[in-house]
């Protein structure tokens, strides 16, 4: 049974459990060893896996659909585009700002459709510009994007998500580890109470989370927050948040404001690669939060 639980994010859809257990149970591992374990053998860490409900069906494995900027169909797709565009700016020197002069943005969703496409594609060059996404194709953010966006559109995909995750935990797992989009559905089923009756889950770790981003994805959850906070998992002990200040994914890095004192929220650096889960799992904070779930003085869920 696994004592660790790990929750993947946006892009895995041409992955399988097990090829992504080959990358990040090794990074996990190696993260607890760096902070002081103690250390789960191989076989205590599972993999929730759910990217595959992404997949487009007769699509051929590694090719992506050919998203341009003409793909970019949604209101929420758009806003979350010039979110990610905005946090790029604030953290990259090099990147123009959605307001600056000739930047062509913001702009609303009325607008005329060339006007909109105009502010889509001044947005993806900017992204795709910063220091930390060249080499990134229009395609896969496009993709990525769209991934967070219909999360919160599908309801059958988000009901299978969640419940790939739920199949994974057992009344002796006491750590979930849930990378980007892997937060929001993580905390959405340690918040539904037709799973969790046996669940003790010491410690929550969420990378690179969305969590804290009020209108695109706070306001959206499961169960739906209240004006002043989001509720806090009856299962749940402790939860660590962990946010690369350059990751544009976890725009909003804090989230303790949104779901309470009882969140630690860190601030890791990831290099070059802000958003890689492998990053996040070696960094030692995430190591720390980890073995502090796993000794048996790390405490027990509320309830």
């Amino acid at each position: 049974m696994a004592s660790v639980v790990f929750v993947h994010g946006v892009g895995k859809q041409y992955l399988s459990e097990d090829s992504l257990a080959r990358d990040v149970v090794p990074e996990l591992r190696g993260g607890v060893r760096l902070a002081g374990g103690p250390v789960p053998a191989e076989g205590e860490v599972g993999v929730a896996f759910y990217g595959d409900l992404f997949r487009p069906r007769g699509t051929r494995s590694g090719h992506e659909p050919p998203y341009d900027a003409g793909d970019i169909e949604t209101d929420e797709e758009f806003q979350l585009l010039l979110a990610w565009w905005a946090e790029a700016a604030r953290t990259d020197p090099d990147v123009p700002g959605p307001d600056e002069t000739g930047s062509r943005g913001p702009a609303g969703w009325a607008l005329s459709q060339a006007l909109r496409l105009d502010t889509v594609r001044a947005a993806l060059d900017a992204l795709t510009g910063a220091a930390y996404l060249r080499g990134v194709l229009d395609r896969a953010l496009i993709g990525d994007l769209k991934q967070l966006a219909g999360y919160f559109t599908d309801q059958e995909l988000r009901r299978a998500a969640r419940a790939r995750l739920a199949a994974r935990i057992t009344p002796e797992t006491r750590v979930v580890v849930a990378h980007s989009l892997g937060s929001v559905l993580a905390y959405e089923t340690l918040c539904d109470q037709a799973h969790n009756a046996d669940w003790d889950i010491r410690m929550l770790v969420t990378l690179g989370s969305p969590l804290g981003m009020r209108a695109l994805v706070l306001d959206r959850l499961e169960p739906v927050p209240d004006e002043r906070r989001a509720g806090w998992p009856k299962v749940l002990g402790a939860w660590t948040n962990i946010a690369d200040a350059t990751d544009i994914v976890a725009a909003v890095r804090e989230l303790r404001p949104a779901f309470g004192p009882d969140v630690t929220d860190l601030t890791v650096h990831n290099g070059s690669h802000m958003h890689d889960a492998t990053r996040y799992l070696t960094a030692i904070e995430t190591g720390r939060a980890v073995a502090t779930g796993l000794r048996p003085e790390g405490g027990s869920g509320r309830g």
